[in-house]
């Protein structure tokens, strides 16, 4: 089972990284929706520094997000407020990235921004901004998801993703994973740029990936369920049945599956996780998952390492207790591994 990283402010330092190989760290995820290009190349140099962990370039994809703002922005229901196409850097102005998408929202399209933080309808739009209307306040900041109720063409890899995804392959990088796949040929794209020597993690978290999931699992080397930017699409209640859905089509053609998002949440800010995150953490190796990713339990996390160890503690009992030892369900067999944790438990009184 490999646990993969997200990389930030908790993890980009010298501690964490001379720790990730103990901690039995498979790969190190740098995610481009929160780097600056002009610090990429820095970030890969510095984990190089402490430790030979393989590092993965994650791109930002074919979303829509917020551009950068100085201060949070509090929005009341009804309220009428401008996004516009260009910050002009003088102002905290609202803006949309990538650019190109300005020209593709229309009057009265409708866009939720942040998982449904603020519900936003567009008015009427000039050539510099669009006028719209709260119909759900909340507060915006920058850099957040936002999703439109219709689909329009963006790019698959920004300019700013061809860009890192060059950069790695000349720093020999070897793993890239491409966000918000929608069709085989976002694959071939990506293995253009990054070379066929490369492995290649399609995202799949939108409804055109499911269309099109068996052309884009045979196209790649690593199928990622991204199931936080999927319920963003699917119904919430379906993600767990969607999730045992891409495991079987990913297994039937022999590819990889790794699994994303709220693994650990709660460990963001807590020393332990919740019951469900490690009963979730079990279905999802039970669903087949040969990977499992940390995002901001390891990016902003207060406890990067003791969520690595969770992840890891229980893979460790699925292989040994669970799965092995309950192959036959008798007391005996179930006395054995109550010996086992009592001495677990034990030990936290040593």
């Amino acid at each position: 089972m490999k646990i993969l990283c997200t990389l930030g402010p908790s993890t980009l330092n010298k501690l964490f990284l001379k720790l990730s190989s103990r901690l039995g760290i498979s790969l190190l995820r740098l995610n481009m929706s929160h780097i600056k290009i002009n610090k990429l190349k820095n970030h890969i140099n510095i984990i190089r520094k402490y430790t030979k962990i393989p590092i993965c370039i994650d791109s930002e994809g074919a979303q829509i997000r917020t551009g950068d703002l100085n201060k949070n922005k509090k929005l009341s229901k009804n309220s009428l407020f401008k996004i516009f196409r260009k910050n002009n850097n003088k102002k905290n102005l609202i803006t949309f990235y990538p650019e190109e998408v300005f020209d593709q929202i229309k009057p009265k399209d409708k866009l939720t921004i942040d998982f449904n933080s603020v519900v936003i309808k567009i008015l009427n739009k000039n050539n510099n901004h669009f006028t719209c209307k709260v119909l759900r306040p909340g507060i915006i900041s920058g850099n957040k998801a936002a999703t439109l109720n219709r689909d329009i063409i963006l790019p698959s890899l920004t300019k700013k993703d061809v860009s890192a995804f060059k950069i790695g392959k000349k720093l020999n990088i070897k793993n890239f994973a491409v966000s918000f796949v929608s069709q085989k040929k976002d694959i071939i794209l990506a293995r253009k740029i990054v070379g066929k020597k490369s492995k290649i993690i399609s995202k799949v978290e939108t409804f055109k990936a499911l269309e099109n999931l068996i052309e884009i699992t045979k196209a790649t080397d690593i199928i990622l369920i991204d199931r936080g930017d999927l319920s963003r699409q699917v119904p919430l209640s379906s993600i767990p049945s969607w999730q045992k859905i891409i495991s079987k089509v990913v297994k039937k053609y022999n590819k990889k599956l790794f699994i994303a998002t709220n693994l650990l949440e709660t460990m963001i800010n807590s020393e332990n996780p919740t019951r469900a995150e490690i009963n979730d953490i079990y279905n999802c190796i039970s669903d087949g998952a040969d990977g499992l990713v940390l995002a901001a339990e390891t990016a902003i996390g207060k406890y990067p390492i003791d969520a690595v160890k969770m992840i890891k503690d229980n893979v460790k009992n699925y292989k040994t207790n669970y799965k092995n030892q309950l192959s036959k369900i008798n007391q005996n067999s179930i006395n054995k591994i109550v010996r086992q944790n009592k001495k677990k438990f034990l030990k936290k009184f040593i």
